[in-house]
């Protein structure tokens, strides 16, 4: 918990607050920022997605992934009101130690480099292990 937010697991009943946040946090969209995906991930073993709630709403998200050889962070999202109040950092801090639990020995973030705000705060990370990797770069396919 930060003093401005509880981190805790997402529920199926708040999808639609969830995609309603990273709307609202200026998240690029995603095909996969559907209902039906969110509820998909959520029901996947080796997939977490941790809300922040303050104030009696999510303010936050994270989602970890483990694939079975690199634990995977993507949509860490913080409205932008909440934002410098410690809860993107307990988000990944939560994430971080349970993918290591699943058996992470190495996290990677997926971070948007038009997003000042988001590569501002990964650079902030570098005293907790996480480092710019300019080796590198990522191709995708969308079906």
């Amino acid at each position: 918990m930060t003093d401005a937010a509880a981190i805790r697991p997402a529920r199926p009943e708040e999808v639609e607050q969830i995609l309603a946040l990273w709307r609202e946090s200026d998240a690029s969209p995603t095909p996969t920022d559907t209902r039906d995906r969110v509820l998909q991930l959520l029901g996947e073993a080796t997939a977490i997605l941790l809300v922040a709630e303050a104030e009696g709403r999510l303010v936050g998200t994270v989602i970890g992934g483990w694939d079975g050889w690199r634990g995977n962070i993507y949509r860490l999202a913080v409205l932008p009101a909440y934002r410098r109040r410690g809860i993107a950092r307990a988000l990944v801090g939560e994430a971080d130690r349970r993918l290591h639990r699943m058996g992470a020995q190495r996290i990677s973030a997926l971070v948007e480099r038009e997003h000042p705000w988001a590569t501002d705060f990964w650079n902030s990370l570098e005293a907790t292990g996480y480092r710019h990797d300019e080796r590198m770069r990522r191709y995708i396919k969308t079906f």
